[in-house]
C-alpha cells in the first residue's frame, strides 16, 4: 500500500504543477468596426467591401465565422481540457490565446480580431463531434482537433461543410494526401519521432544499443509510435525483447503490472513506452522496483515536467534513464525567448507545452492572412488559402513546414531530443527539460521512405 500511494502521490503532483498551465478557454473579444459591409447573415456566402488600414477598398467574401461588422474572426477549438491528456491540452490553449491575444493587440489579421470559440471534448469521440455540430456555423476553421479517432470520426463532416482543422495530433496519417484534404499536419509524426529518438538513443547515448522493449497503448498514438519504433529497430538490428505493442490499459492496474514486468525482465537497453504520463509513471516506478536499468524514452505525450517536481518520488531515477523527442523548441532553446515576452504578457508559467499552441496559431494565422489576400475569407477559402502555403516559419521554436508538394516530400522529418532538467524546474529557469538536439533528423528518419500512414487507423 506504500508503493501505491507513492504512486497516487505522483499523479496529485503532475495535475497540480501542470494544471496552471491552462488558461481561460472562453475569453471574447470586442473588435475595432474597421470595415464597411453588405453581408447577409452569417452562413450566406456575400462579398463584402473592406476598407481596412486606409488602402483602396477591397471585396472580400465571406460566410461562416468571419463578421466584418463587428470586426471578429471566430475559431473552433476542441480540445481535450480535462480528460487523459487536459495538462498538456490545457496549456496549449493557453499558448495559443496569449498568441491570438498578442496578434489582437498589435492590429489583428487585417483589423479583424481572432476569438477562439473553446470546448472541453474530455477525449471523448461522440463529445467531439457534438461540440463540433454545436459550433461549427460560428467559426471559420478549426484551431485544433484533439486526438486522432476523434479527427479521423470528424474527417467526413469537415470535408462536406470545407472546413479546415488543424489536428493536435502527430499520427503519421496527417501525413497522407488520400485522408488529409482538410487537414494541417504539423511536427514529426509519431511513427517518425520514433525512429528519430531511438536512433539518437542507441547512436549518441548508448554507442549501440542491441536490445529493446515496446510497449503502448492501443490505437493511433500507440501504435503509430510503436510502429515507428519496430522500424527503428529492424534498421539498428535491435532485438525485440519485449513486444507490449496495445497492452497498456490505464483503467487496468493488472496490465499496468503485466507491463511493467516485461520490460523488467527483459533487461532491454531501450525501453520505448507510448503511453499517457500517469500511465508512464506508474509503469517506469513498478520496473524500476523490479530492478531495470535500461534507457528509457517515449513519444512526447508520455512525458511530462511534473516528473522531474522537486517533491515528485521519481525526479532522481527520470533524470538519470530517459532521453526523449518532440516537436517543438524548450524554454530555454535559442529563438524560443523571443516568445517569452507573449507568454508573460499573459500571466502564464514556465512551460515549454505553450510553444505548441504558439505554431497551431502561426500556422492559422498564415492561412488567415492569405485567405485575405486572395479575397476570400469563407470556410472554402480559408481552407484553399492554408493548402497554398509554401513556407510556414516558426521563429525558431519548430521545424518550418510546408502544405505543398508530394506527401514524401513534405513530411516533417526534422524534430527536438530533450533531457530531463530537475535543476532547472528548481530554480525556474526551465520547464523541466534541456534540449539536446535542434531540428534533428537520424539518417533512419532521413531515409524512410513515406507511402501512408505506418499505423492505419479504421474509421
Amino acid at each position: 500500500m506504500r508503493a501505491k500511494s507513492r504512486w497516487l502521490a505522483l499523479l496529485l503532483v503532475l495535475g497540480l504543477v501542470l494544471a496552471a498551465c491552462g488558461g481561460d478557454s472562453g475569453t471574447e473579444t470586442e473588435g475595432d468596426d474597421t470595415t464597411t459591409t453588405t453581408a447577409a447573415p452569417s452562413g450566406d456566402d456575400e462579398t463584402t467591401t473592406t476598407e481596412a488600414t486606409g488602402d483602396e477598398p477591397m471585396e472580400v467574401a465571406t460566410d461562416f465565422g468571419v463578421d466584418l461588422d463587428a470586426g471578429l474572426i471566430r475559431v473552433g477549438m476542441l480540445s481535450d481540457l480535462t480528460g487523459p491528456f487536459g495538462p498538456l491540452v490545457s496549456a496549449i490553449v493557453a499558448g495559443a490565446q496569449a498568441y491570438w491575444d498578442d496578434v489582437n493587440a498589435n492590429g489583428g489579421i487585417e483589423g479583424l480580431e481572432v476569438e477562439l470559440v473553446v470546448r472541453d471534448t474530455v477525449y471523448v469521440v461522440d463529445t467531439h463531434i457534438q461540440f463540433y455540430n454545436e459550433i461549427k456555423d460560428d467559426v471559420v476553421a478549426l484551431g485544433h482537433s484533439t486526438g486522432s479517432p476523434h479527427t479521423v470520426a470528424l474527417n467526413a463532416d469537415l470535408q462536406a461543410d470545407g472546413m479546415l482543422a488543424i489536428p493536435l495530433t502527430w499520427y503519421s496519417g496527417w501525413s497522407d494526401s488520400a485522408i488529409n484534404s482538410n487537414l494541417l499536419s504539423h511536427g514529426q509524426p509519431y511513427c517518425i519521432e520514433a525512429q528519430n529518438t531511438i536512433g539518437y538513443i542507441s547512436d549518441e547515448v548508448l554507442g549501440g544499443a542491441s536490445t529493446i522493449a515496446i510497449a503502448s497503448l492501443p490505437g493511433d498514438y500507440g501504435q503509430d509510435s510503436a510502429a515507428g519504433a519496430k522500424i527503428a529497430a529492424e534498421a539498428l538490428g535491435l532485438e525485440i525483447v519485449y513486444d507490449g505493442e496495445a497492452a497498456i490499459i490505464p483503467t487496468d492496474e493488472s496490465a499496468i503490472t503485466s507491463v511493467a514486468n516485461g520490460i523488467a525482465s527483459s533487461g532491454a537497453d531501450i525501453a520505448w513506452v507510448a503511453t499517457t504520463p500517469g500511465t508512464f509513471s506508474a509503469i517506469f516506478g513498478q520496473a524500476l522496483a523490479a530492478g531495470y536499468q535500461g534507457i528509457w524514452s517515449g513519444p512526447s505525450p508520455s512525458y511530462s515536467p511534473a516528473y522531474v517536481a522537486p517533491d515528485s518520488p521519481i525526479k532522481d531515477a527520470i533524470a538519470a534513464s530517459f532521453i526523449g523527442g518532440t516537436y517543438t523548441a524548450g524554454w530555454t532553446t535559442e529563438g524560443a525567448e523571443a516568445f517569452h515576452g507573449i507568454l508573460e504578457a499573459a500571466g502564464l508559467p514556465l512551460s515549454d507545452y505553450y510553444f505548441e499552441g504558439i505554431v497551431e496559431a502561426k500556422i492559422l494565422e498564415a492561412a488567415l492572412r492569405q485567405a485575405f489576400a486572395n479575397g476570400d475569407m469563407t470556410r472554402q477559402g480559408v481552407l484553399d488559402a492554408a493548402k497554398s502555403l509554401e513556407n510556414v516559419d516558426f521563429g525558431g521554436i519548430a521545424p518550418s513546414e510546408s502544405y505543398v508538394g508530394a506527401d514524401n516530400d513534405r513530411l516533417q522529418r526534422q524534430g527536438y531530443i530533450y533531457a530531463p532538467d530537475p535543476e532547472g524546474l528548481a530554480a525556474g529557469t526551465s520547464g523541466g527539460r534541456i534540449d539536446l538536439e535542434t531540428n534533428y533528423t537520424h539518417e533512419i528518419a532521413a531515409n524512410y521512405e513515406f507511402t501512408g500512414a505506418c499505423y492505419t487507423l479504421a474509421g
